[in-house]
């Protein structure tokens, strides 16, 4: 957190850090992250007494400073102190040790998350990591933050894209079973993707005119038919409609050969259709330190890069540098928001 602008509390962006799956590692990575000197106007939302009880078996020190109001200028940070906007647990919390009581709670944040960021009392929203599993066992139709919070905030098209060490991969589909990938790439998505990737590019991050790369579907990206359809009938006329549009699109080209160095020095984002076809190259490149962006909502929203570490929390081992790289993400793009 050293190349951080020095602002006034007035002026620097309110950042909502949500706490994530009570049995995992989120509750861990947030009292550490009280443990750090940092210039950023954080809260939380989260349980104040998980918080405590954590920090306890940790055997860190922790002040937690209530919110009972979000549109008010939280409390000035102070070390070893939270703000935080208290959400209640439903049954207590053994670390690692999942229970469906608790997904409501989890719900719950997220839905004072996206309401208080809609309402512009905080800038961004950053998401400690859930369990899509216990919530789903819970009878909650989940399929992730993306997802949830592009229905909180009324868009049916959000865009997952992940950062990490001068790599950008954006998705096509996101959490989906591979058997339902093929159908679900159209002609509609793929565009709509680019359209979003293009756009954020050029707002969020300055790019005037952002260089993609897609990917394809299919081995050797379909191998002219005869490995699937989907590159020539669906991928490559919608990208050869952005480039007499003037985008700095190329591809379809083949998922194993697209990461090359070459072709990485002349691409901003690379396009993937599916979530495991570029997120094991990103996380292969910098695990720890990527962020999870979501692209084409109203707010702003980032995430960790990693899930919820069942077997590591409470046990002060949980590395918290995605938390640190999402919550510096957030502050640098509601900064920029801000100064336009």
């Amino acid at each position: 957190m050293s190349n951080i602008v020095s602002m006034s509390h007035e002026e620097k962006p309110r950042i909502l850090v949500t706490a994530g799956e009570p049995a995992g590692i989120g509750p861990d990575l947030i009292i550490k992250l009280a443990q750090c000197t940092h210039d950023y106007d954080l809260t939380i939302a989260g349980d104040p007494n998980l918080l405590q009880a954590r920090a306890a078996l940790l055997s860190l020190p922790l002040n937690i400073s209530l919110v009972s109001n979000p549109r008010k200028p939280s409390s000035l940070s102070i070390d070893h102190t939270l703000n935080v906007i208290p959400v209640n647990l439903r049954t207590a919390v053994v670390p690692g040790k999942l229970d469906v009581r608790n997904a409501p709670y989890v719900i719950e944040m997220l839905d004072i998350a996206a309401r208080e960021c809609l309402l512009k009392n905080y800038a961004a929203i950053v998401t400690t990591p859930l369990q899509k599993s216990v919530i789903n066992d819970a009878g909650i139709a989940f399929s992730g933050h993306t997802e949830y919070f592009a229905n909180q905030c009324g868009r049916a098209a959000p865009v997952m894209l992940l950062v990490s060490s001068g790599l950008r991969v954006a998705l096509v589909t996101t959490h989906l079973p591979l058997r339902d990938v093929p159908d679900a790439i159209t002609s509609e998505r793929v565009a709509t993707t680019l359209a979003i990737v293009i756009a954020e590019m050029q707002k969020r991050f300055g790019i005037k005119n952002p260089r993609l790369t897609v990917c394809g579907l299919n081995p050797h990206a379909g191998e002219s038919g005869h490995l699937g359809l989907e590159e020539m009938n669906i991928i490559s006329p919608v990208v050869n409609d952005f480039v007499k549009n003037g985008h700095a699109v190329v591809g379809p080209i083949p998922a194993d050969t697209a990461f090359r160095l070459e072709i990485r020095k002349q691409t901003d984002v690379f396009i993937c259709m599916y979530h495991d076809q570029g997120l094991p190259v990103l996380k292969a490149f910098g695990f720890g330190d990527a962020v999870n962006i979501t692209l084409g909502l109203p707010i702003i929203r980032t995430s960790v890069d990693h899930g919820t570490a069942l077997e590591l929390a409470g046990t002060g081992q949980a590395d918290g540098a995605s938390l640190v790289a999402a919550i510096a993400m957030a502050n640098a793009l509601a900064q920029q928001q801000l100064a336009h």
